[in-house]
């Protein structure tokens, strides 16, 4: 076979030694690129591990040691790169490519391991789409027609032979990484005679039955992650309002956690998922569910590269239990006077950390004053804590909105020592203290707000 000058052919050995030290080689054939980096996968996150510049025009030489089964990754210059398996079965890896369409191009001259891999890779995108248009069209054909029995039949070969490459072609070795990985990921498969209606109710029940949650070892690759993400979508209805929706994700959750938290290992790993991942879409109520009822809780001690604010987040919630006498604040009003919160005659105080740059607070700012109207200050105050550092701009806004409760403000913003003692992640942050300072609610809402200040 010809090999034109832009291919590349990329070969990888892999030596196992007593010490677990691997020794790896690339190969490519007229290599265009200068440097190639190596990184392992930790659930969706792709690790570093080595980087270097190519020794020659031969290609790439890499040191792994402590090595472990899993998901790796070869990165080159040109922002293209090769996912592969290194297993315990696998002495020697030979994987070839094309360096401009290096998964269509892959061929795999060496590694069962990988060999199976890539199969199963193609067959879950395959299998996906091909169910889910079978099972579409069989939803809304007839039943007496004929094509409807073949399209039946085309379905239950689809599905055997999924089942029979997922139980038996990659089983050959059921101890293997690459055996065990494939056990965990592979996609759930419904009866054909389960009726529509009941096929997310089976999924909800069933989808998490092939996932060993005692197996950490499957934390180096994307089982876990994308066994969650997977899951979590049979709750998902775009239809719900957010409140609800929420709700629909905590049953997820402790359906995947209480079959998690057989493993510390995989039970933290994907705490940590969640956590991440709700973090980004902004689903606070899921996260602080999960801090209170999984983190808290188990005390779960979680990695530094989640952000500041969700270990605030985390901190408050450890510190600021219902009962809890909170710290005091002494802070200056609009007009410079000091204000000290243990000095405050009231029998309730609602202390409300917000900021004018906020678009939550200024929608709820106003609502809270018009349920403050109707309290006498003796009974229920606001003490309204401003996290704004443009001092001017705050008063402004307290004077537009006629907010005549008792108005504080540090200059220092988040960096105050109010913002600090009460571990302020976002605002607005409510807390509900009786006469001796001890919390009595920390509401989420208006709602709550109008509750517990009517409790006696």
């Amino acid at each position: 076979m010809k090999i034109k000058w832009h291919d590349i052919i990329i070969i990888a050995w892999f030596f196992l030694s007593t010490t677990s030290f691997g020794q790896i080689f690339i190969v490519e054939k007229k290599i265009t690129d200068t440097t190639a980096s190596l990184y392992y996968l930790f659930g969706e996150n792709f690790t570093y591990i080595d980087s270097i510049r190519a020794r020659d025009r031969n290609g790439f030489e890499f040191s792994l040691e402590n090595n472990h089964p899993g998901i790796y990754r070869l990165s080159f210059s040109n922002d293209n790169w090769l996912d592969f398996i290194y297993d315990d079965e696998d002495i020697e890896i030979e994987i070839e490519t094309d360096a401009n369409n290096i998964l269509d191009s892959l061929k795999v001259k060496k590694s069962e391991s990988n060999n199976i891999y890539y199969k199963f890779v193609k067959l879950n995108k395959n299998y996906k789409i091909k169910t889910e248009l079978l099972s579409l069209m069989l939803a809304r054909y007839p039943i007496e027609d004929d094509y409807y029995q073949t399209t039946k039949e085309k379905l239950i070969d689809i599905q055997e032979d999924y089942l029979y490459f997922v139980n038996v072609t990659a089983q050959v070795n059921p101890n293997s990484f690459i055996a065990r990985y494939v056990r965990a990921a592979q996609l759930p498969v419904i009866d054909i005679e389960t009726p529509l209606e009941e096929q997310l109710t089976y999924l909800k029940t069933h989808a998490l039955d092939n996932v060993n949650f005692y197996d950490d070892g499957l934390i180096y690759s994307d089982a876990f992650t994308n066994k969650t993400i997977e899951y979590l979508t049979y709750y998902r209805n775009p239809q719900l309002p957010l409140g609800l929706l929420e709700q629909e994700f905590m049953k997820a959750i402790d359906s995947i956690l209480s079959k998690a938290n057989v493993n510390e290992i995989v039970y933290k790993h994907i705490v940590e998922y969640l956590l991440d991942g709700f973090k980004k879409f902004g689903f606070d109520n899921v996260i602080n569910y999960i801090v209170e009822n999984y983190v808290i809780k188990d005390d779960i001690c979680l990695d530094e590269s989640l952000s500041s604010a969700l270990e605030r987040r985390i901190q408050q919630a450890r510190n600021f239990e219902i009962g809890t006498t909170v710290p005091n604040i002494v802070m200056q009003d609009e007009n410079g006077k000091s204000i000290d919160l243990q000095k405050l005659n009231s029998e309730r105080v609602l202390i409300v950390f917000y900021s004018t740059t906020c678009p939550h607070c200024t929608e709820l700012l106003p609502e809270l004053h018009e349920l403050y109207k109707t309290k006498s200050s003796k009974e229920f105050e606001i003490l309204a804590v401003s996290l704004d550092e443009d001092m001017s701009a705050w008063q402004s806004y307290i004077k537009t909105n006629n907010f005549d409760w008792i108005n504080v403000n540090d200059p220092k913003g988040w960096g105050s020592k109010a913002a600090g003692d009460y571990y302020i992640y976002a605002t607005p942050t409510m807390f509900l203290v009786d006469g001796e300072r001890k919390i009595l609610a920390i509401p989420g809402g208006i709602e709550e707000v109008e509750i517990f200040s009517a409790l006696q």
